[in-house]
């Protein structure tokens, strides 16, 4: 059974503004890439939490049947949120400790969603400091938000 990874990354050209999201899914056995796949996409006004959050999304509901996945992002505020923040928002109706409404919580529910049908473990790594995959998934993200970049 291969190992599975998604390194995922989003970007925003204005925060709001024109954004993207990227992800380079690998199926891996030990240092050997078996299968390979990129995605990316954007939105016309977006933020830059929104397509960090959007790319995960995306990566987990791609998967096809039950994984075992490392999700790789450089955005503490999605591996904070998912691995330390969730269930107390859960429990306080969706609110944060300070009783204000968490935001962007449509996109934490859907995840929330997609990721109960996996085994993750997050990984952060830091961002624009060279690590490939995560350079890759930064350039998928530019891509997915060209087409709704201004000329």
């Amino acid at each position: 059974m291969p190992d599975l990874f998604a390194f995922t990354d989003g970007a925003c050209s204005g925060n709001p503004g024109p954004g993207g999201w990227g992800v380079v899914l690998q199926a891996k056995s030990g240092q050997n890439i078996l299968r390979e796949r990129e995605l990316c996409g954007g939105a016309v006004e977006t933020t830059n939490n929104r397509m960090e959050l959007t790319a995960a999304i995306k990566a987990l509901e791609t998967l096809e049947r039950e994984s075992k996945i490392t999700l790789v992002t450089d955005s503490a505020y999605v591996k904070d949120g998912i691995t330390k923040w969730l269930l107390g928002w859960k429990g306080n109706g969706w609110r944060t400790a300070a009783k204000k409404p968490v935001k962007n919580v449509d996109l934490w529910q859907k995840l929330d969603d997609a990721q109960a049908h996996h085994k993750v473990t997050w990984q952060w790594v830091k961002g624009h400091a060279g690590h490939p995959e995560n350079e890759r998934a930064d350039a998928l993200a530019r891509q997915g938000m060209t087409s709704f970049k201004k000329t």
